[in-house]
């Protein structure tokens, strides 16, 4: 449950537009992988359940991409904002679709319902569109090692 609120906390923000970030970019599936890969360290993994593992994580990533592709980038390459648009969510609900029924395929076909945790498939999914988010904000002329916000800027190596 706590992954759904986090979830929609972060999608209502990019829809109102926030920063292009990089530790934003990177923490939040960085995190979500490490839970649902500790998951899967717990059980005994079937071929049936490695081979749905690799559709289901590729699907996923894929489609995070596409939904890179949607949000809406503007602003000068030092202070890039982010913004969801009507198609990202389009591509969000057909995620879901996606996800859905290839997640009911799985099952059909013999794969375990824990070896399918739902943190590791949002993970991948915004690992794969933090991946083309950064890459659009790096051919937009940013320094994506350099969008660290503002408060963090003492953080940074070299930081005055």
């Amino acid at each position: 449950m706590l992954v759904v609120v986090v979830l929609v906390v972060v999608v209502v923000r990019r829809f109102r537009g926030e920063p292009v970030d990089l530790k934003d970019a990177v923490v939040a599936p960085a995190v979500l992988l490490f839970l649902g890969g500790r998951t899967l360290l717990d059980l005994d993994l079937t071929g049936t359940d490695v081979l749905w593992l690799a559709v289901t994580g590729a699907a996923g990533v894929a489609l995070g991409g596409v939904r890179g592709t949607t949000t809406r980038i503007s602003g000068p390459p030092e202070r890039l904002v982010q913004r969801y648009t009507g198609r990202t969510l389009v591509v969000w609900v057909a995620s879901l679709v996606v996800g859905g029924t290839l997640g009911g395929l799985a099952a059909f076909a013999g794969m375990q319902a824990e070896a399918r945790p739902v943190t590791l498939s949002i993970g991948l999914s915004l690992l794969g569109e933090s991946a083309v988010l950064l890459w659009r904000a790096h051919r937009a002329g940013a320094d994506v090692v350099g969008l660290l916000r503002p408060d963090d800027a003492a953080a940074r190596p070299g930081a005055r």
